[in-house]
């Protein structure tokens, strides 16, 4: 299960303590935003794509979105969504549940400039029910990122 392993992949690296358990779905970033007390942008929404073939995971900012230009940009190619039926196989996580952490060994993690906005953000941790906090440092060690990329737009009311 994935949960159990993000969990003791986060007890290997020190942090299991900044794991909580939630008794309401936070499946979204709307439900996480309101069961964890936080705003939108400071969930850290993981989303997984194909990028020559490999998967690749841009964790970012709850209240915002891939910019098209911005991600070829940085990529060399469009954003490519992993299909919905095919993110557990190459990611290791289930939808809903979609975490920077215990990922497969081939996944390439970064983190959006987005979430520099905050000085917490609040993840997944391998289920619907799961999330962790960490600064935006923290979350670069523990997800093992390759580095920050600049591929979001802000949203607009």
């Amino acid at each position: 299960m994935s949960e159990s392993r993000v969990h003791e992949y986060l007890k290997a690296k020190g942090y299991a303590d900044r794991i909580t358990i939630h008794d309401e779905l936070i499946d979204t970033v709307e439900h996480a935003a309101q069961v964890i007390g936080v705003s939108e942008g400071q969930i850290a929404k993981t989303l997984s794509f194909l990028v020559d073939d490999r998967p690749v995971l841009i964790v970012m900012a709850g209240d915002v979105r891939v910019n098209g230009g911005k991600f070829k940009h940085a990529f060399g190619s469009k954003p490519h969504m992993i299909p919905r039926d095919q993110v557990e196989e190459l990611i290791g996580h289930a939808p809903g549940g979609v975490c920077p952490f215990a990922v497969k060994d081939n996944v390439e993690v970064y983190l959006d400039a987005s979430l520099k906005r905050f000085d917490r953000v609040y993840p997944a941790a391998g289920d619907s029910y799961s999330s962790a906090v960490f600064t935006i440092e923290e979350l670069k060690d523990v997800s093992n990122a390759k580095g920050i990329v600049d591929v979001c737009k802000e949203e607009t009311a």
